[in-house]
């Protein structure tokens, strides 16, 4: 099984990070400090509370004013640089929430700015500085869209990343998911940005508006596309959810056509019952019976056994092409059921269906056995 990633905040991890608080801070007690992070509860710390964790055991170590509090945490992170610690690190993002936890304050507003400013480049600021925008939304978003100027592309990548409406593993920005407006003059600037990391952030943002505001999406897709191959690309990736959802406007925009020439025949599920650990397999055909070829998305659904009965689909992409005209193409899929900490498997009854160019066709059953 694959480790797992709460456990990055290894003896490894906190050696070379209490090396450089020692270097910055010289009567730091590293030996209080490791007591107080590994106590009864640290096994049982999720990744993000273990984040939380180490911020509260390491205050009481820094100084009580809040300036001082951030100019020994920049000294901090300019250590861990000189120590060539791998920066922009998973690691290292609890370091933003001494900003989050203690500078949200209106006094403290400027300062709190500037460490976001500064921290960020070294790690990124994306969940700490969300707070601050449902606080302070038209300062933030003042801010952010003058961060999407900086020079540096992890500011940047902020201004985009940090004030998406649904980022994930972090709190959502209700106002943004009810109006994105404010957010897209950012995502204007960056469309065409310098630094793949930051267009791909846009296309996240964009994606994200989608699930609330498709039409705003639409909109903007239509201005973008054919711009660029980077612009191309970033609509793209921003329009996965529409695609999946089987938008109709969306698969127009992208070229998948009519699918009146289109069938599917033979489709067996050859292991219609399985394990937990084993695989389902199943396989196809996709005809083509028009005088010209065709552009497909082909996806298949996964109906999802849930904890009450009911069954949730989740929906994955075989293919993006073009079939040749009157042609017949044998398709073979191999879906893992593995245990993974994002789904819990339940088993039982779950289905599968065929999706072409966002239309379901029928689903066919299969069991996850014991």
């Amino acid at each position: 099984m694959a480790e797992l990633l709460k456990n990055i905040y290894s003896q490894q991890f906190f050696d070379k990070f209490t090396i450089a608080i020692k270097q910055i801070l010289h009567d730091f007690d590293k030996t209080s400090f490791l007591n107080q992070i590994y106590d009864n509860e640290w096994e049982q710390r999720e990744l993000k509370q273990r984040m939380r964790h180490i911020v509260l055991m390491l205050k009481p170590h820094l100084p009580v004013n809040y300036n001082e509090l951030i100019k020994t945490v920049l000294e901090i992170i300019q250590q861990l640089q000189k120590n060539k610690v791998n920066e922009a690190s998973f690691e290292w993002m609890f370091l933003p929430e001494f900003v989050e936890l203690y500078g949200l304050d209106k006094d403290d507003f400027k300062v709190s700015i500037k460490a976001f400013e500064s921290i960020t480049q070294f790690t990124s600021c994306e969940f700490a500085v969300r707070p601050f925008i449902i606080k302070y939304p038209e300062q933030m978003i003042s801010q952010m869209l003058s961060w999407s100027n900086h020079k540096h592309a992890m500011v940047r990548r902020l201004s985009s990343e940090g004030c998406r409406p649904r980022l994930p593993w972090a709190m959502a920005i209700p106002a943004l998911k009810s109006d994105p407006t404010p957010i897209i003059p950012i995502l204007e600037n960056l469309k065409i940005d310098t630094s793949e990391s930051v267009r791909r952030s846009v296309a996240n943002n964009l994606n994200d508006i989608s699930k609330d505001n498709p039409n705003t999406v639409i909109e903007l897709i239509k201005k973008w596309k054919g711009k660029t191959k980077e612009t191309d690309w970033l609509v793209k990736h921003a329009s996965r959810t529409l695609l999946k959802q089987g938008n109709a406007e969306m698969m127009e925009l992208f070229g998948f056509g009519s699918l009146e020439n289109i069938q599917i025949d033979n489709l067996q599920i050859l292991t219609p019952k399985i394990k937990i650990g084993e695989a389902l397999l199943f396989t196809f055909q996709l005809k083509n019976i028009a005088n010209s070829s065709s552009k497909i998305r082909l996806e298949y659904g996964l109906y999802y056994q849930k904890a009450n009965g009911s069954l949730s689909r989740k929906v994955f992409t075989i293919s993006e092409k073009e079939y040749p005209k009157n042609s017949t193409t044998t398709i073979n899929r191999k879906q893992p059921f593995k245990v993974i900490t994002t789904r819990k498997l339940h088993l039982g009854l779950h289905q599968l269906s065929l999706i072409i160019n966002g239309k379901e066709f029928e689903k066919v059953d299969f069991k996850l056995m014991d």
